[in-house]
């Protein structure tokens, strides 16, 4: 058969190791998908030392990779947002299907990307954009596709897990461990998307779009990150049984869809709490099948290029199939308004438990007036750990508390907070049991 050339834009990390998949593994590749796939030609800023170009066309300009008519599936590996998305767009224009590993681009430009590539009858495929090289796209657009999903719940940064995982370990502090993950490569020198939540939100952006059918609104995603969390509180939710991870969980609601990241305590025993380093995972609940887990690396040149291959070789299964009869971008026919209009709910909506840490002035009375707020927001005490305190020292107070309302829960901090006889601000962590799971 016809073989498929291929445009690689971006000779990075992920690049480099596309690139050296598909020369390494050509003769196997070609036999799965039942004609070579070829690479064309690259675009790239500077040379990468690993992979050798000798004999391929190469240029600095990855817009003329999307518009050379011998190129057949272009492959987005640059990164970001703007340039991406004008880059993805111009090779849709040009008739060209598209490979992506680019989360932000789809989570953010997604629903415009899709719209375009259906008008022109294109394949836009992105496995690579969540979890590196776990296949968890496929297997919940395709594998479970018999199924109704509840729930998905995630570790989907591998830098959070790698920080979190040793701050338990070994007692550190949230700066420390960020530097070494820093020094490690494990994290970049602004760390932000990754400490912040905002690439976790972008997966699961992703993930909730293709579980229950809904555009891809990223501008709704709750985020939030694990900057604030302390040894302390590391050290006292294990000794409560939990272990702190920094999640992104997405649930389906009778009012509406929750798509939310933030550091979650889980208990010891569920499996997401065994995740460690840099590994990702993923728990999926479906009606039919029940809990799932999708377990991996998360990131890295080859993990990810297996992804990247693996879109490319369902590309070239499909490329002469009318693009009526593909499997949908995002799992469910439709397209704009065709699409599930299940609105994603306000984050102070939301009903979990809660992790709480406080410190107080060691007098009578304090903990009485804290229960006193707590009781009047209707919220109820599961357990409680006190310390105690030495002479002119504040008292650390831990309370775990039952299911309520965000609401109640911002409105009694806020209260909590006014407090004379309490110092600082209150540490709130929001406790998910994934009973689901067992």
């Amino acid at each position: 058969m016809k073989p498929v050339r291929v445009g690689i834009c971006g000779l990075g990390t992920v690049g480099g190791g596309t690139f050296n998949v598909l020369t390494r593994n050509a003769d196997d590749i070609a036999r799965r998908a039942g004609r070579p796939i070829i690479i064309e030609q690259v675009a790239f800023r500077s040379l990468n030392p690993e992979c050798d170009t000798t004999g391929i066309r190469t240029t600095s300009d990855v817009f003329e990779v999307a518009s050379n008519p011998d190129i057949d599936v272009l492959v987005e590996l640059i990164g970001g947002y703007d340039v991406a998305r004008e880059l993805v767009l111009t090779a849709i224009a040009h008739g060209k299907h598209v490979v992506t590993a680019n989360k932000a681009l789809i989570a953010v430009h997604g629903n415009e990307i899709f719209r375009a590539a259906h008008e022109k009858g294109v394949i836009v495929a992105f496995e690579a954009a969540v979890a590196g090289g776990i296949p968890v796209i496929k297997s919940l657009r395709e594998g479970l596709g018999a199924n109704r999903i509840e729930w998905v719940a995630g570790i989907i940064n591998g830098t959070g897990n790698y920080i979190l995982t040793h701050m338990r370990d070994e007692g550190r502090a949230f700066e420390d461990v960020l530097a070494e993950a820093q020094a490690l490569g494990y994290a970049e020198a602004d760390p932000t998307f990754d400490v912040e939540g905002i690439d976790a939100a972008h997966k699961l952006t992703i993930l909730a779009s293709i579980a229950y059918g809904v555009p891809l609104q990223f501008n709704k995603a709750y985020t939030e990150g694990i900057s604030r969390i302390t040894a302390e509180d590391v050290e006292q939710a294990d000794n409560l049984g939990y272990v702190i991870k920094h999640l992104g969980i997405s649930k389906r609601t009778e009012v509406g869809l929750e798509l939310r990241v933030h550091p979650t305590l889980i208990p010891k025993q569920r499996l997401l709490a065994s995740v460690h380093g840099v590994k990702n995972a993923i728990a999926i609940m479906g009606d039919a099948v029940g809990p799932t887990l999708y377990y991996g690396a998360g990131a890295g040149a080859e993990p990810t290029a297996s992804a990247v291959v693996a879109d490319l070789l369902d590309v070239a299964r499909d490329i002469s199939t009318d693009h009526h009869y593909r499997v949908p971008y995002l799992a469910f026919c439709g397209i704009g308004d065709d699409v599930n209009q299940l609105p994603i709910m306000p984050m102070e909506d939301i009903i979990t438990a809660y992790y709480l840490r406080l410190l107080a002035v060691d007098r009578p009375g304090v903990l009485a007036r804290v229960a006193t707020i707590l009781s009047e927001q209707g919220i109820s005490i599961e357990a409680l750990i006190q310390k105690e305190a030495t002479e002119g020292e504040l008292v650390p107070i831990i309370l775990l508390t039952h299911r309520t309302r965000e609401k109640q829960m911002n409105e009694a901090i806020r209260m909590i907070e006014s407090l004379a006889d309490i110092a600082g601000p209150v540490t709130r962590i929001r406790v998910e049991s994934l009973d689901e799971q067992e």
